[in-house]
C-alpha cells in the first residue's frame, strides 16, 4: 500500500537526489521554475509510491522526473510558437564550487549554447542524450525509463549526439580568457567604442536578445560583424551606458546582470568558437526569466 507519510530515511534519500534532479530538469526544460515544479511532483510521485517495491529509488526518481519534463517539454513546444521574438533558456547562476576541470565540464553542458542545441532535439532524443552522455546512466535504466528497448535507447542518443555534435559552439574557454572578452565588451558600449571588443569577435559573430515580448529587446537574430558591432555602439550604449553591472557566473561561464533604478533589466553570456574568439552573445531581457539574479 501506499504511504503517505515519508520516513526519515526516504525524505533524506529524496534530498540526496533533489539536485541531481533540478539539473537535469533544467537541462530538459531550460527554466528554473519548471524544473522546480518537475522536482516537486516528482516528489509527490515518490511521497505516494510503494517505496517498499522500489528496488532502485534512485533510478526510479530519475525515470519520474525524466518523463515529468517529456510532458511538460511537448506543452512548452506547443506553447512556444507565439512567443515573441527568440526564447532563450533562463540564465541561472552557477557558482564556482570545483576545480577548473570540473567547473569547464560544467560549462560545456549547462552554457546557453548547449541548451539551444538540445532544442533541436526531440524529448525522447534529449532525454535519452541526457541521461547518457551527461549523468551516465546505464542504457538498461534509460531503456526502462523511456519504455523502448536497449537498442532504440542507443539509436537515439547516437542521433541526438550527430546532431548536438555538429555545432561548434560547445567550446569552453580558461576563465581568464572569458573575463577578458567580457571586459571589452562591457568597455565597447559604456565607451561606445568597439575598437578593441572587434579584434575579439568572430567573423560569423550572432547576438540574440530574448525580451518574451515583455521588455524591449531586437527581435530578430544578429549576424556578422558589422551589424552586431553596429548595434553594440549604438543601440546598447544608448540602452545600457547608465546601468550597474555585477559580474556573475551565468550557467557555468562568466556573465554579467546589469541593473538599473534597483531592478535588474538584463544579464549577458557568450559562446566561444575553437579559435578562442565571441561566437555568440545572449541577451535576455525577459523579466520573469530574470527574477531569479
Amino acid at each position: 500500500m501506499n504511504d503517505s507519510t515519508l520516513s526519515a530515511a526516504d525524505a533524506a534519500l529524496f534530498e540526496s537526489r533533489r539536485r541531481p534532479l533540478f539539473w537535469l530538469a533544467y537541462r530538459m526544460l531550460g527554466t528554473h521554475a519548471d524544473a522546480e515544479d518537475a522536482v516537486q511532483e516528482t516528489f509527490v510521485k515518490w511521497l505516494r509510491a510503494d517505496r517498499s517495491a522500489i528496488a532502485a529509488p534512485a533510478a526510479w526518481l530519475t525515470g519520474v522526473c525524466t518523463n515529468l519534463c517529456i510532458d511538460m517539454l511537448r506543452a512548452a513546444y506547443r506553447s512556444r510558437v507565439d512567443y515573441v521574438g527568440a526564447w532563450l533558456p533562463e540564465p541561472i547562476h552557477t557558482p564556482a564550487e570545483g576545480t577548473p576541470e570540473t567547473e569547464a565540464e560544467l560549462a560545456s553542458s549547462l552554457s546557453t549554447a548547449f541548451l539551444l542545441l538540445l532544442e533541436r532535439l526531440t524529448p525522447r532524443e534529449r532525454a535519452a542524450y541526457l541521461l547518457r552522455e551527461i549523468f551516465d546512466t546505464p542504457y538498461p535504466d534509460i531503456a526502462e525509463t523511456l519504455g523502448m528497448s536497449e537498442s532504440a535507447c542507443r539509436k537515439l542518443v547516437s542521433r541526438a549526439g550527430s546532431a548536438v555534435g555538429r555545432d561548434e559552439s560547445r567550446h569552453v574557454l580558461p576563465i581568464e580568457r572569458q573575463e577578458m572578452l567580457l571586459s571589452a565588451f562591457q568597455s565597447a558600449i559604456q565607451n561606445a567604442d568597439a575598437s578593441v571588443l572587434a579584434a575579439l569577435l568572430a567573423d560569423d559573430v550572432r547576438l540574440s536578445a530574448d525580451g518574451g515580448g515583455r521588455a524591449t529587446a531586437v527581435r530578430r537574430e544578429l549576424a556578422g560583424k558589422q551589424e552586431v558591432l553596429r548595434f553594440i555602439e549604438q543601440g546598447l550604449f544608448r540602452f545600457w551606458r547608465d546601468c550597474e553591472w555585477t559580474r556573475a557566473r551565468i550557467n557555468g561561464g562568466s556573465g554579467a546582470i546589469l541593473r538599473e533604478v534597483d531592478r535588474t533589466t538584463a544579464s549577458v553570456s557568450f559562446a566561444f568558437d575553437e579559435n578562442g574568439m565571441l561566437a555568440h552573445i545572449y541577451i535576455m531581457r525577459n523579466p520573469e526569466k530574470l527574477a531569479r539574479l
